[in-house]
């Protein structure tokens, strides 16, 4: 649904929102944040502030279907918020643009509070938006997939069921962090070619994994799949997710079964939601399968979810070593993909993992799989930029890299656009290696 709120001629009152390349008013994000050390509570990302729901509600400033979804929204999590629906979800949207519209009736009344309502985003602490339930990672990146298998099975890189079925595995939940923190090196069984027997030691091969992050909206009952043209509204925004990966530890423990330890060591994602209210002027059609691909399955097969399903958000991924920082000079650009770069939508990944009976609450976090596309410079993690390792990249300051050493921070950026509108970002998902537990 595109209304006022996406209106590109839409300015605000709070000082340097309007320009901003992530957060302008078209956008009003939800997350969660602290200040000096309090307890955490829900806010708005709006400019270089945060918007604060207590607040606002303190101030008397909603009511009806908005009040609701506020009170949903000021907490420590935003678990009620995802779950109360979208309608009341976007009630306050649409009231928390008023508030914040430079011509609102409400305008000069709040710039009178505008200390108690807003907060400098760079004095606040940011956390996890969420009570993760359940981590879904996804494999809808079909270019990661064919890549990847063709150095690990050149002779059958994609596996038939890929273009029948969206491919996942359920992830760890208890260690997916928000974005600054730092992300351990972690110790693992490896067994590399050339040794006869496997060791235990520091990952060597450590990766990271670009992905759109899915939060899921009001869930399902168990026994009860979610019909792929409702499935939509069972989601409640998207952050982007970065699915740290040991791939030596992989290779030699996902055989037969999938990732384990090698995935589980933690997962990060950007703190702020962007709604599926907000991106709904960046809704594109799915692009066409290639010739000869099949069509998906009736349960995954809806001609409006093919008409608008995809979304037109570019990706960029940065890595910023020692060396870099140390000398002051900006981080290297790794790659540059799109979210249409992936084979299944969203919906068809929630009709899919719900088509069992598998109920979705609240809260749950699915990826997407790594968005790679098929251009030079595209590639969504360093086993496909390296070729395995094979490879080395060498960045803008003569470092080369085949994998990630301690000290590097990979940053992630999202942006949303389509012409007429205006493009809204989402943040930045960063994290830094730091170096293994020590064996004694």
């Amino acid at each position: 649904m595109i209304d006022e709120t996406h209106d590109p001629g839409r300015t605000s009152w709070v000082e340097y929102a309007n320009g901003h390349n992530a957060f302008p008013i078209q956008n009003l994000p939800h997350g969660v944040f602290s200040q000096n050390g309090g307890a955490p509570r829900g806010g708005i990302a709006i400019g270089y502030k945060i918007f604060d729901i207590s607040a606002a509600l303190e101030a008397g400033l909603f009511s009806g279907a908005a009040l609701e979804a506020a009170q949903s929204a000021s907490g420590r999590s935003l678990n009620a918020w995802m779950e109360c629906g979208a309608g009341a979800r976007r009630a306050l949207r649409r009231r928390v643009g008023e508030l914040l519209d430079s011509k609102g009736t409400d305008a000069g009344q709040l710039q009178g509070i505008a200390k108690q309502l807003l907060h400098d985003a760079a004095d606040c602490t940011m956390h996890l938006p969420a009570r993760v339930g359940d981590f879904t990672d996804f494999f809808a990146g079909i270019h990661h997939a064919r890549t990847a298998g063709t150095i690990s099975r050149p002779e059958n890189p994609l596996m038939p069921n890929y273009k029948y079925v969206p491919v996942a595995y359920h992830s760890r939940a208890s260690s997916v962090r928000p974005s600054g923190g730092t992300v351990r090196r972690p110790n693992g069984q490896r067994k590399p070619p050339e040794q006869a027997s496997p060791d235990f030691g520091p990952c060597r091969d450590l990766d990271y994994e670009l992905e759109l992050g899915v939060w899921v909206g009001p869930g399902n009952e168990l026994g009860t799949p979610i019909p792929i043209a409702e499935a939509s509204s069972h989601t409640a925004g998207f952050c982007l997710l970065n699915d740290w990966s040991a791939r030596d530890v992989q290779s030699w423990e996902s055989q037969p079964l999938g990732p384990f330890l090698a995935k589980s060591l933690s997962t990060f994602v950007s703190p702020w939601i962007i709604t599926t209210d907000a991106l709904a002027p960046f809704r594109m059609a799915q692009p066409p399968r290639p010739a000869g691909d099949p069509a998906p399955l009736p349960h995954l097969n809806d001609p409006a979810d093919q008409a608008t399903g995809c979304f037109n958000i570019d990706f960029e991924v940065l890595l910023l070593t020692p060396k870099m920082r140390s000398a002051g000079t900006a981080p290297h650009v790794m790659s540059r993909s799109k979210a249409s770069d992936l084979y299944w939508t969203v919906a068809q990944m929630v009709a899919h993992h719900t088509s069992n009976g598998c109920n979705l609450q609240a809260g749950d976090l699915f990826g997407s799989g790594t968005v790679s596309g098929t251009e030079p410079g595209s590639a969504g993690c360093l086993l496909e930029m390296t070729r395995g390792g094979r490879n080395p990249v060498t960045l803008s300051n003569g470092e080369t890299r085949t994998w990630l050493q301690d000290g590097d921070e990979v940053i992630f950026l999202g942006q949303a656009r389509r012409s007429g509108y205006l493009s809204i970002g989402f943040g930045e998902c960063r994290g830094t290696v730091t170096e293994a537990l020590k064996l004694t």
